[in-house]
């Protein structure tokens, strides 16, 4: 069953308390999303650890209910 985008960006949320985030559905299907995310955790981080932290706090959504997520993450300016 594909995850809601509500539900998406409530769990970036409570995974990244003090990020900006924004969360597009690419295809309307609810399997297709862009997550764009501006956290102070991904600060020093190489992009690739900073998307780990992401799937991480997904918590075992990608590739079940959640097919394709195109991130985006940066730290803050």
């Amino acid at each position: 069953m594909p995850i809601a985008q509500a539900d998406l960006e409530q769990i970036l949320k409570d995974g990244f308390p003090d990020a900006e985030i924004a969360v597009e559905d690419l295809a309307g299907d609810g399997d297709h999303y862009r997550a764009r995310i501006v956290s102070a955790a991904f600060a020093g981080l190489p992009r690739v650890r900073q998307h780990q932290l992401v799937y991480a706090a997904l918590k075992g959504k990608m590739g079940g209910e959640l097919h394709a997520l195109a991130l985006e993450t940066s730290a803050p300016a």
